[in-house]
């Protein structure tokens, strides 16, 4: 009697115990599916409030897409945050930039001296790195009527030098998140460090860094700071194969601090008729 009683009460605890885990997985599922739902849920309501969710998702995977053309194939290594790949949408390939030297017409002055700026201390890098007056300037400024070639000129520079371009448009870097601003202009420089060589350009540059003023926006004004620091940062590496190019029909209105960190200014005319004569033969 006493055995009969010892076994049932040991298939009375093994089916407790089935019973208790059976209740545990149904726990554990329906924990999990709860928070897939809540998931779900909270990911809705942030894209309700993030209008501009579609857009920063289109524009990572169109990133991933240049980095991987760029011959970045493990981009895992490269850890690019969520900033970096919003400006790598914006960025050029230099084997898929359609200008050369030789479709640049009635600007050769400009482009030789780019040629013995630029290009040269880019492809020479270890002769002209032994001194710094010899290195690449940080930052070179384009200026001149509207249509005359200053986007071009910029192009065929980063072609012909090798440099990933980084074409930076001002409504980028404008965030409507407070603090966000500063993370999008600290991520330009960031990037082109990963991907260097690389050119950072910014066309209508007196738009985004003209002369400050007591009625600039904080927010503004902080970005300005943000910007001018790291560009700085450029300065001081010797090693740093970034550069800063800027394209303005209106110089007068930049900023001089921006003014002095472009040490080479190059005036793009309205072409004279021989000019006129050779860019039409050109193209």
């Amino acid at each position: 009697m006493g055995v009969k009683l010892e076994v049932r009460g040991f298939e009375d605890a093994e089916v407790t115990s089935k019973s208790q885990l059976i209740g545990l997985i149904v726990r554990l599922v329906f924990t999990g599916a709860a928070g897939y739902f809540l998931y779900k849920y909270v990911d809705k309501v942030l894209g309700i409030l993030d209008p501009t969710k579609k857009q920063k998702k289109a524009s990572e995977e169109k990133a991933q897409a240049l980095l991987k053309l760029l011959g970045k194939h493990n981009i895992t290594d490269l850890n690019l945050t969520e900033y970096e790949l919003n400006i790598a949408s914006q960025l050029i390939i230099p084997k898929d930039i359609p200008v050369s030297w030789n479709q640049i017409g009635g600007l050769d002055y400009i482009v030789e001296q780019i040629k013995e700026t630029v290009i040269l201390p880019f492809h020479k890098r270890d002769i002209f790195r032994q001194c710094k007056l010899f290195l690449p300037p940080k930052g070179i400024l384009l200026y001149g009527p509207p249509g005359c070639g200053k986007t071009m000129i910029a192009k065929a520079t980063a072609r012909e030098a090798g440099c990933a371009f980084i074409n930076i448009e001002v409504q980028q870097l404008t965030d409507k998140w407070y603090g966000e601003s500063q993370k999008l202009a600290a991520a330009v420089f960031s990037l082109a460090h990963k991907l260097q060589p690389a050119i950072i350009f910014i066309d209508e540059i007196d738009a985004f860094l003209q002369m400050r003023s007591d009625r600039d926006h904080e927010v503004t004004a902080m970005m300005k700071a943000t910007f001018m620091s790291l560009w700085d940062g450029l300065a001081s590496d010797n090693e740093s194969q970034v550069m800063v190019m800027g394209a303005t029909n209106r110089p007068q209105q930049i900023d001089q601090a921006i003014l002095r960190r472009m040490p080479i200014k190059l005036n793009v005319p309205m072409p004279l008729w021989h000019s006129f004569e050779a860019a039409t033969t050109t193209v």
